[in-house]
């Protein structure tokens, strides 16, 4: 009888510690960091980026005239080091959802896609894509 009912707890314990992926849960990302924007679907092309970083969002334009390597510089630059555009626009990211200042009574509100392992951020609205700097995602 002690064997059946060893058994039997056994048999409970296994099912119940199921380590399924269904249990497991999903990644959370997050938007901090050096995201890229590019006006046409070759990321090489990128000439807009945004560091988010401690609630400020500070942006970083790129052109021919400055480098011939607009990534390289972006690597380079560093959250309030004078190298941005000088307005800087507050936010939240909440429960994937963006919330950015944008001055004067404008805001930007988007639930945010994170896919290609939290290298892209797709926007829901107003439906484009920023790239996390390095991911290589396309």
């Amino acid at each position: 009888m002690k064997k059946l009912l060893l058994l039997s707890a056994l048999f409970i314990f296994a099912c119940s510690s199921d380590d399924s992926s269904e249990d497991s849960p999903l990644p959370t990302y997050t938007i901090e960091g050096k995201w890229i924007w590019s006006p046409t679907e070759n990321i090489s092309d990128a000439n807009t980026m945004y560091l988010y970083e401690n609630g400020i969002r500070y942006t970083y334009y790129c052109t021919s005239e400055i480098s011939n390597d607009c990534q390289s510089l972006f690597e380079t630059f560093l959250a309030n080091d004078g190298n941005h555009i000088p307005t800087t626009n507050p936010y939240t990211f909440e429960n994937n959802i963006l919330t950015v200042d944008l001055h004067f009574g404008n805001e930007l509100v988007t639930p945010i896609a994170f896919e290609c392992d939290g290298g892209k951020a797709y926007f829901e609205t107003p439906e484009y894509s920023l790239f996390r700097l390095n991911s290589d995602c396309n």
